[in-house]
């Protein structure tokens, strides 16, 4: 079943009504999309996301600087496009898969899992949730993804005292930025474990 019971946080929306729909677009404008998307990831694999220029994905796409400008923005608007795909699996899983991501486990058992998913989708792409998350001031929060996460975590912190301020705390320190900065000092064991800590201590 999918998770639409629970304190609602924001505009009380469900967390199924959330996920980002698919876009809706010409045949021509899918085609350049998918050509964009696929430059994209094969330049910032291969050279890293800050040395990557829209003028270099837009001529490896094979269309103009303007097409790539109209449809994604930025560079952080082509991020979040790229993200997009990888973070509706997860939703997905959240909303349907097998427990404990899924539905029919304890809270702190999903929180848990949760915690666990998110830093195996964040840590192999990090450096593009950061351009994301990091556009301008506030990115992250305007970002439709960072809406669910926080929708689905302040479900899990129920019995805290404000489940609202406790998600927003909690994702905090799964900021791309902050992970970035701790990561190489804390290790990725050490940083899973703390973050369990987190929100054992937040339930």
């Amino acid at each position: 079943m999918p998770e639409l019971s629970g304190p609602r946080s924001g505009s009380e929306v469900p967390l199924e009504l959330l996920r980002t729909p698919p876009p809706k677009e010409r045949a021509d404008a899918a085609r350049n999309r998918a050509a964009v998307l696929e430059a994209a990831a094969r330049l910032f694999a291969e050279h890293g996301v800050e040395a990557v220029s829209l003028d270099a994905v837009a001529a490896a796409a094979g269309v103009g600087k303007g097409t790539l400008f109209r449809r994604f923005g930025d560079k952080a608007g082509l991020a979040v496009a790229l993200l997009d795909n990888r973070e509706s699996v997860l939703q997905e899983a959240i909303l349907y898969g097998p427990a404990p991501l899924g539905p029919d486990a304890a809270p702190t058992e999903r929180l848990t899992a949760f915690t666990d998913a998110y830093l195996d989708f964040l840590l192999p792409h990090l450096a593009l949730v950061r351009v994301s998350e990091t556009a301008s001031p506030g990115a992250r929060y305007r970002i439709g993804a960072y809406r669910f996460w926080h929708r689905h975590v302040a479900i899990l912190l129920a019995s805290a005292p404000d489940p609202d301020v406790a998600a927003h705390t909690f994702l905090a320190a799964l900021a791309a930025e902050h992970v970035a900065a701790v990561l190489p000092e804390l290790g990725e064991q050490r940083l899973r474990a703390g973050l369990h800590q987190l929100g054992a201590a937040l339930a």
